[in-house]
């Protein structure tokens, strides 16, 4: 029992460190690449970009960020529960610390740290991904769009990074209602690059933060022939820890009845499996593919929300009875 609670206790540790390091990937990439060239990307921290050049500067980001967060998680906590909430609320205070900290470091910087827009912005897009694919992998949040994402993600299978994307590009779009001194062409002119910029931010991050969070979930199906078959399937069962399912099949040119196994993994387990193949028959014939989804024990839960169908009174019948 005290074992137990020693382990759980590391793995809270490890995730609240990796959470704290995450964000603040996030707030200095932020900071350093994309706030400097007065580019509005997604979620709060794009909200408080849009407050902070609309207000002149006066209102830091990270006040505004960490407004935004406590308002939506009033909203979100029903839905995502109290775990969620609870790292959520560390999250956005570790990262309003860090966008308040990296800011007053970056922004009194007489010139961007890095003069080329497109070359800035894409690391600062990457630094973004990183930081938020890291924080959701253990369990953490940003707070902001991520809240809107966990919550849909609770009811489907939409990735958090499209749904990031759908949030973030409304933000983004916002930008060009900044103050301008000019009429509305010149400023439809001046603002469309900056908000094309900001898109490619939105994109780039939520590309690598998908790739970081999925990678632990991509799955991979193998078909494996062998005579050994029986030694295969159970040494996959023992060491790699995953079913097989035997198959009956029959080899035309041969005529002769054969064992098919079919054996599905995650990605990072490929490896395992076929060094169990080749340690027990190099001459197995086996196929790999990518699968988009496995679901169900041991692997994904699949998360879809059912209809009520409402049962039809005998007078409301298609054919005016009541069905057997």
């Amino acid at each position: 029992m005290a074992q137990f609670k020693y382990n759980q206790f590391m793995n809270n540790a490890k995730d609240y460190v990796m959470i704290i390091l995450g964000l603040m990937c996030y707030a200095m990439a932020f900071n350093a690449f994309i706030l400097p060239h007065e580019i509005v990307i997604g979620g709060v921290a794009g909200i408080g970009t849009l407050v902070y050049f609309g207000t002149g500067g006066l209102i830091p980001v990270a006040v505004t960020s960490y407004a935004c967060n406590l308002a939506l998680l009033c909203m979100a906590y029903r839905i995502v529960g109290k775990t969620f909430v609870v790292r959520t609320v560390f999250g956005a205070t570790v990262i309003a610390i860090g966008l308040a900290i990296f800011q007053a470091i970056f922004m009194n910087i007489p010139h961007p740290l890095v003069p080329d827009r497109v070359i800035s912005i894409v690391l600062g897009a990457i630094g973004c991904g990183v930081g938020i694919g890291t924080c959701f992998i253990h369990n953490g949040s940003s707070g902001g769009t991520d809240i809107v994402a966990a919550m849909v993600a609770k009811k489907s299978n939409v990735t958090i990074g499209r749904t990031m994307i759908f949030v973030d590009m409304t933000i983004v779009s916002l930008s060009i209602l900044l103050p301008f001194n000019g009429t509305w062409p010149e400023r439809i002119e001046a603002r469309v690059p900056t908000i094309v910029y900001g898109f490619m931010v939105t994109f780039i991050a939520s590309y690598v933060a998908d790739m970081i969070i999925n990678s632990n979930r991509q799955a991979t199906q193998f078909i494996i022939f062998s005579n050994k078959w029986k030694e295969i399937a159970d040494k996959i069962n023992k060491e790699a820890h995953r079913g097989v399912t035997v198959l009956d099949g029959q080899g035309w040119y041969s005529k002769h009845e054969v064992k098919i196994l079919m054996v599905w993994c995650r990605k990072i387990e490929s490896v395992t499996i076929f060094r169990i193949i080749k340690s027990i028959d190099e001459d197995a014939f086996v196929t790999q593919g990518a699968v988009n989804g496995v679901y169900g024990k041991g692997f994904d839960k699949v998360k879809i929300k059912m209809k009520k169908h409402k049962e039809l009174a005998p007078q409301d019948s298609p054919n005016g009875y009541q069905a057997e």
